[in-house]
């Protein structure tokens, strides 16, 4: 007997081992080829693909044309998968691959019929933007045919592969719109619902003004000193986690030569957004001439689209942080505006296709809110939202030209920070902007809706050169007051991150990249500091005598006043902070999730509204407790309770660097653990927080940390989150995370080449 038990664990283990050698080899099989030589029939001249020690692709090419393809190509190969999800998430066409379980997902995307708009975009594009695109679609093509064998993503759902398309990389763009925008529109839907229920009077309390403000121009919004408005009674409310927005944004400032020591202005740029596996963003250089003149440009591109979305070529930097200006508007749709019903049609495996009936009006597609129709306007609905005019920076020279540049190009509205070699640094607001001047946080009237819609804004303010040579954003307020009440608000960040990154720039007179770079991972826990010292009173007050609140004292004393890895006491705070807006928000909340929203899109503005209740202490907004000191010891409770659910009972072990811990995964391991050790990023200690410089949530942060003094590359910083390629077998999956998780530095300029592809001309072939 327990020979045969013997023998058949020997056979299982064989299995095992043979089962994971056929995996293994049918994913060397689809590892791309990095070294050799190819031809192609779309190239004008030959065309050098490198890869350095990151996997950085190094182009080399005679002009942008052949640029493009090159880029394509090394996309093709390392992140096709990647390209595939944005422009079908872009299009609504992701149920073709994941079937029913993404139908509502589609549906959602769909409404915005950007294929559609995308086709159209294609064909209004000059000629040379055409075949810029039509270049680089085939270097995709081939680049990924190059690689002979589908990724394992196809192989795990058995979805065709579509080739690329020039209309794909418009809908990649699109892809981007709808990460950096959709908050807007969700917003006001929110705002809509709130008023409803609530009234004017509670939406403007819940809306108003805070302290901190950081516009470039030092102006202020004036604070409110209203009353806080009744809370209506209703039935028990049930414990409500609100949901933080992740659409929290980027960082990005600068400083005139006047402060620096090589005579250069600097630039640091760094973009939050979700961070999955693989990274958002691709290391590239490119080399090609204009006009007879050598261009080397180099940064991060956006797999998918031809272009380096943030970089520099040695003359002149630019780095993005999301604009936020209010680009949409909810138009009421009643009986006397005309709307049509056509029937979009949802490809699903293996052929089968689903219905969807879309209303549309010349106003948008047509929606419901709690049980009105509106229609949505929404700048990506524009023809104008998207072109290929960004590529123009790469043969700039001066930050003047690049302010002149920004009104004309077609991306998600950004604040557009710019630096040159000869000491000037710039801010603008570069992006589709529509030029109606009246926006409004709810929903207008078709007789308020502006013509001027359809036309982009070109008149927009700038700043160049401070007199204190500084300047900032971190996507709250830039513009002036007035300038303000002309662009709206599309979902502004609070404030705290943009107020701490000003008043650092205000600590120094001088700046290098250290500096900088010191800056970008600044955790201190300023915004924290009042709900820090509420929760010490409390706690002190509510002792009577007993230790009970011995120990969370004692990590509130040592809480380093920072998001730092070993600090009980930031969690604490945090979480009671959290804590406290769930239950004082909790009927809102309730009542807007009845309709189908949430406060999720506005929580980022309720802090002034919560500290006026604390102070105030309403009877209405207790909740049954019998003064805000009881509402807050209940929400210091609940924290204490749901920490020990989920990290034990040891409150020692609650640090910060373990409950929000770096946690970067790929799509797939999410619904397939198995394939956790396989495809994750190794989980990495927190080193942040939200309202601070130093961004980081476990699924969200810095997507690629950027330095850089035009003329002086030798020192510029460029880190990203994550690999180069997508294919869990490459050298080049994991390059870089583990400097990126630690806040170390990586060159922005390529290393020494380990690769190189020669791809010649057709007619060059033989």
């Amino acid at each position: 007997m327990i020979t045969w038990f013997k023998r058949l664990v020997y056979v299982v283990l064989v299995l095992g081992l043979l089962a994971t050698a056929v995996s293994y080899g049918v994913l060397t099989l689809s590892l791309p080829k990095l070294d050799g030589q190819g031809h192609s029939a779309t190239l004008l001249k030959e065309v050098e693909i490198g890869r350095d020690v990151l996997g950085q692709a190094v182009i080399q090419a005679d002009n942008r044309q052949d640029a493009a393809y090159g880029l394509g190509y090394a996309h093709g190969q390392d992140r096709y998968f990647q390209m595939d999800l944005l422009r079908r998430n872009a299009a609504g066409e992701l149920s073709e691959l994941f079937g029913r379980a993404a139908l509502d997902l589609d549906k959602r995307m769909r409404f915005h019929q950007l294929r559609k708009r995308a086709q159209a975009i294609v064909l209004k594009l000059p000629r040379e933007h055409q075949a810029t695109l039509e270049a680089y679609a085939q270097g995709v093509n081939e680049g990924r045919k190059q690689v002979g064998f589908p990724s394992f993503e196809y192989l795990l759902t058995q979805a065709p592969i579509a080739p690329w398309q020039p209309e794909d990389s418009i809908l990649v763009i699109f892809s981007m719109y709808l990460d950096l925008q959709a908050g807007t529109f969700e917003r006001d839907k929110a705002l809509i619902v709130l008023e409803q229920q609530f009234g004017v009077e509670m939406r403007e309390f819940l809306t108003q003004p805070s302290r901190y403000q950081a516009a470039l121009d030092g102006s202020q919004l004036p604070l409110q000193n209203t009353a806080v408005p009744t809370l209506p009674k209703s039935s028990k409310v049930a414990h409500i986690h609100i949901e933080s927005p992740l659409d929290i944004g980027s960082n990005n400032w600068a400083v005139t030569g006047a402060l620096t020591a090589t005579g250069a202005a600097m630039l640091s740029d760094d973009m939050h957004l979700g961070l999955n596996v693989p990274p958002i963003w691709y290391r590239a250089q490119l080399n090609y001439f204009h006009q007879g003149k050598p261009i080397q440009v180099t940064g991060v591109s956006l797999p998918g689209a031809p272009a380096i979305v943030v970089g520099t070529n040695n003359e002149i930097a630019w780095g993005f942080t999301n604009g936020y200006l209010d680009t949409a508007d909810w138009v009421k749709v009643d009986e006397s505006i005309p709307t049509q019903i056509i029937k979009e049609s949802l490809a699903l495996p293996k052929g089968q296709t689903e219905l969807f009936p879309l209303e549309l009006s010349e106003y948008g597609p047509v929606t419901q809110i709690a049980g009105q129709r509106y229609a949505l306007s929404w700048v990506a609905h524009q023809p104008y939202a998207v072109n290929l005019a960004l590529l123009q920076l790469e043969t700039l020279t001066t930050a003047q030209e690049a302010l002149a540049l920004a009104p004309t190009v077609g991306i998600p509205v950004q604040n557009l920070m710019v630096v040159d070699a000869n000491g000037n640094a710039g801010w603008r607001n570069m992006g589709a902007v529509p030029s109606r001047s009246n926006p409004s946080d709810v929903a207008i009237s078709s007789e308020h809706f502006s013509s001027t819609w359809h036309v982009n804004e070109l008149d927009r303010p700038f700043v160049y050169n401070p007199e204190t040579g500084r300047l900032w954003t971190g996507n709250s307020r830039v513009v002036s007051v007035g300038d303000h009440a002309r662009f709206g608000d599309g979902g502004y960040a609070l404030g705290a991150r943009a107020v701490q990154i000003r008043d650092r720039l205000f600590e120094q007179s001088q700046f290098d990249e250290a500096a900088f770079n010191q800056l970008q991972l600044d955790n201190e826990a300023r915004f924290l500091e009042p709900w820090h010292a509420l929760l010490v009173a409390t706690l002190e007050r509510s002792k009577d005598g007993v230790d009970v609140y011995q120990e969370p004292l004692l990590h509130l004393q040592n809480w380093q006043k920072c998001a730092c890895p070993h600090s009980v006491g930031y969690t604490l705070v945090e979480a009671f902070r959290n804590e406290v807006i769930n239950m004082v928000f909790a009927t809102i909340e309730q009542e807007m999730m009845g309709q189908g929203v949430s406060l999720k899109p506005i929580k980022r503005y309720l802090e002034p509204a919560i500290w006026k209740i604390i102070e105030e202490q309403p009877q209405s907004w207790l909740h049954g407790h019998e003064n805000i000191d009881k509402l807050l010891i209940s929400s210091f409770t609940r924290v204490t309770s749901n920490l020990t659910e989920r990290f034990g009972s040891i409150m020692a072990s609650w640090t910060w660097g373990e409950v929000n811990a770096l946690t970067v995964q790929h799509p797939f391991s999410k619904q397939m653990p198995i394939l956790a050790k396989l495809l994750d990023m190794p989980t990495m200690p927190a080193t942040g927080d939200t309202f601070m410089p130093a961004v980081q949530m476990p699924h969200f942060g810095a997507s690629q940390r950027f330095i850089v003094q035009p003329g002086h590359l030798d020192k510029a910083i460029m880190t990203v989150a994550g690999g180069q390629s997508g294919h869990p077998l490459s050298e080049y999956y994991r390059a870089g995370f583990d400097a990126y998780a630690k806040g170390e530095q990586t060159p922005l300029l390529p290393g020494e080449l380990r690769h190189k592809i020669i791809i010649k001309p057709q007619n060059e072939a033989h």
